[in-house]
């Protein structure tokens, strides 16, 4: 057994304590979910190489710096949306129902984040080493690669954190794939911009007291994320 016993439908209020015994209990679930689907890392993981892939065969005379930071987003964003669609897309309404009586609606949306932050930073991490062996690390000479690895982490962080959120209200909408690709470029714009804006400088090697702004900037949009999702689930989840 998962969880040791049910329970009533907990309160929604804003303040409710953070239950890591649930979350512990929910991450270790999505681990065998996705241990039971191994196909989906793996189709995960095909789609990456096959897009940079492509992007190689398209671009073989070589790429300037801020082509090379741009292109390398726009693979990684709609790798994203490929990743964490499926979020709250494999549910049925008797596994909802489940949860519905066991947990707390936040202790669902807090474990799920932390689990597609987890898959998204490996995802990058892993698309950024494809990247560089088959388009060249030519960008990456003159790089702070501290501060360009971070870069990354954070936009892996972010894309899961906004997608997670997007991902549960076109679930309960009842129109997964499609809205979530409509409302979540709108949302996730000012953070592609940002983690653009401050890649790039960090491929120019641009100093800390620079480049700090925009790695502020980044933390800042991934916390009012996660508070939303933290306020906004349980009445998403209780409809």
């Amino acid at each position: 057994m998962i969880f040791s016993s049910a329970r009533s439908y907990p309160p929604t209020g804003t303040f409710a304590p953070v239950k890591p015994a649930e979350i512990a209990a929910l991450l270790r679930l999505e681990v065998a979910l996705d241990l039971r689907q191994r196909a989906a890392w793996a189709g995960m993981l095909l789609y990456v190489v096959s897009a940079v892939y492509v992007a190689y065969l398209a671009v073989k005379g070589g790429l300037g710096t801020a082509t090379w930071n741009a292109l390398f987003w726009i693979i990684l964003l709609f790798a994203a949306f490929n990743a964490l669609a499926r979020s709250f897309q494999r549910e049925d309404q008797g596994r909802q129902l489940y949860l519905y009586t066991l947990v707390d609606p936040r202790s669902v949306v807090l474990a799920r984040a932390l689990y597609n932050a987890v898959t998204m930073v490996v995802m990058s991490l892993l698309s950024l080493l494809v990247y560089t062996v088959l388009l060249g690390s030519a960008a990456l000479v003159e790089a702070d690669l501290g501060q360009f690895i971070l870069a990354v982490v954070l936009g892996g962080i972010g894309f899961a954190a906004v997608l997670t959120l997007i991902s549960a209200i076109a679930a309960r909408a009842g129109n997964g794939i499609g809205l979530m690709a409509i409302l979540g470029f709108p949302l996730v714009l000012p953070l592609l911009l940002t983690v653009m804006r401050a890649s790039k400088l960090s491929l120019d090697g641009v100093a800390w007291s620079v480049t700090s702004t925009y790695f502020g900037g980044l933390i800042l949009l991934d916390v009012i994320t996660i508070t939303l999702a933290w306020i906004l689930f349980p009445y998403l989840w209780r409809d």
